[in-house]
């Protein structure tokens, strides 16, 4: 079976954490190992990890792991992928959700299919009604518009694994970004693409994430969808047929107005999202299946 290793950068996530960890532990196939690469948190991040791992049961994968040498998104991330011992790298946020078959559903994928190199899916907004349909528009989206190079699949970071062999060929290669303007998840799938290697879409493959990059102004939003332009200007031998932020800019002014009203809603029937995601597909596994046993094959 194909060990998957998820990896998670994190920096001042205390707020959500311990239910990334939660949902990350909570599989129907146990991730071979649950590496949390802290990069100078400030905050409760580490403690709150390290309790974690001390007491959950279920933990025994889980490891605490500290990048200080440098600030930033892309060499904690590439700190996390050099220490991870997995057939494939899953590569998460720490205000991520995954759902309870995330790593089956990866399983499966590079096991069906050698000559993926990386995959990713579609998300749904945990701190947002609907999630049903907006689970379906996500991955409309994300199917039509996530593309480069003749529709080719571009990787969504906050849902994306890669094959530890893939990534052997393009560490060295993978932009820096010291200028902190670009989208490191589109980097490595311009990367891949680059060195002739195949990227698949699953619509299977599902995490929850947070809305609340809707939920700041205009001015920020802006600079943070540019990183779509600046990274193809990076890499001017691919191109796009579809400007996936123009979709994200037209969604903008109904989700800024309603986000903060929701979130209200959500204090005032003491309601926590991000645990309540999966909670249905995570009581079924707990009665129905014994999860794979994590890290007897090291």
């Amino acid at each position: 079976m194909v060990k998957v290793s998820i990896v998670i950068p994190a920096y001042n996530e205390q707020d959500r954490i311990v239910s990334c960890l939660t949902n990350a532990v909570c599989q129907s196939v146990a991730p071979y190992e649950i590496i949390v690469v802290d990069n100078k948190s400030n905050d409760r991040t580490c403690e709150l990890v390290q309790r974690f791992i001390d007491r959950c049961s279920d933990s025994s994968c889980v490891k605490l792991v500290h990048q200080d040498k440098e600030q930033g998104l892309i060499p904690t991330r590439n700190f996390g992928f050099s220490v991870a011992k997995g057939d494939v790298y899953g590569r998460i946020d720490a205000d991520c959700m995954l759902k309870p078959d995330w790593v089956e559903v990866v399983t499966k994928i590079f096991e069906r299919d050698p000559s993926a190199m990386g995959a990713t899916g579609p998300a749904v907004y945990y701190d947002m009604p609907a999630k049903h349909l907006g689970l379906q528009g996500d991955n409309k989206v994300r199917k039509v518009t996530y593309r480069a190079d003749n529709d080719k699949v571009l990787l969504f970071g906050s849902n994306m694994a890669v094959r530890a062999n893939a990534w052997e060929k393009i560490k060295g290669k993978v932009c820096r970004d010291k200028a902190d303007i670009m989208h490191e998840d589109i980097d490595i799938s311009l990367h891949l693409l680059d060195q002739g290697l195949k990227t698949v879409y699953c619509e299977k493959m599902i995490t929850g994430v947070s809305a609340r990059r809707m939920d700041t102004p205009f001015s920020s939003f802006r600079k943070y969808m540019q990183r779509f332009q600046n990274t193809f200007d990076a890499h001017p031998n691919h191109t796009r047929a579809h400007d996936t932020e123009y979709t994200l800019y037209a969604l903008y002014p109904v989700l800024r107005a309603f986000y903060p009203i929701y979130q209200n809603y959500l204090v005032h029937r003491c309601v926590n999202p991000a645990r309540r995601i999966w909670s249905k597909e995570q009581h079924n596994i707990k009665t129905d299946q014994t999860p794979t046993s994590a890290g007897k094959e090291k």
